[in-house]
């Protein structure tokens, strides 16, 4: 498997004095995520495209955008042209899975395909060829802030198997939703390896020590 990523949500940080908000992670972190909410998808409202493209130009370290709007096929690809390292959209809300996803790799980023809680791995597992990442939410999405869904680690192992057969596989596994100290290890030995924290990183007195935390535990637990 590959090395572990977290990637700090800035949903959960303060918006007000986000440049400082992310140099206060910028050290420690692999990837920035940003949620794009448009209140259709998912019942809350974020950024729009010159705020997120504001926001991946000028971040010290490469983002992940996380695309939780209706109809991503119209969209997805700006925000790679804008720049983003990652751009993942959900299957729920796509009508052209592999035009969406080729447009984003053919604008220079990295495809990722997202599924909420009450969708099967299955629905996408013949999506796994065309994407870089798969994205397994363990909370429903649109809030921060909510309890880890144990009930998902199933999925992720399910997963997690399928992407191993692979062929000489480069396609991360990440988790979004309730992803702490006490649930971080339980996503990892179900088969992730990417994971997407907000609260437990922006709440914490000091952001980038609690992300230093996190990977130690996880390699701690991969030695055991």
């Amino acid at each position: 498997m590959s090395k572990y990523r977290i990637c700090p949500s800035i949903l959960n940080a303060d918006l007000a004095n986000l440049d400082l908000e992310i140099s206060r992670i910028a050290s420690e972190s692999d990837l920035l995520h940003l949620d794009i909410m448009d209140n259709i998808f998912v019942p809350n409202k974020t950024f729009d495209f010159p705020e997120s493209e504001r926001i991946i130009v000028t971040s010290p370290i490469p983002v992940d955008v996380h695309l939780m709007i209706a109809d991503p096929d119209q969209s997805a690809a700006a925000y790679a042209r804008a720049g983003a390292a990652s751009v993942t959209f959900h299957f729920e809300a796509a009508h052209e899975v592999g035009s969406t996803a080729e447009a984003i790799k053919s604008a220079g980023a990295r495809v990722g395909l997202a599924i909420k809680p009450g969708t099967p791995f299955s629905a996408v597992a013949d999506f796994l060829p065309i994407v870089d990442m798969l994205l397994i939410m363990t909370v429903e999405p649109g809030f921060g802030g909510q309890a880890f869904m144990a009930d998902m680690m199933p999925k992720v192992s399910e997963a997690r198997h399928a992407i191993d057969q692979i062929p000489a596989p480069d396609t991360w596994l990440q988790v979004d939703g309730g992803v702490t100290l006490e649930t971080i290890l339980k996503a990892a030995e179900a088969g992730a390896d990417t994971f997407v924290a907000g609260s437990a990183v922006f709440r914490s007195p000091e952001p980038a020590a609690m992300i230093v935390e996190m990977k130690n535990l996880l390699n701690r637990g991969r030695l055991l």
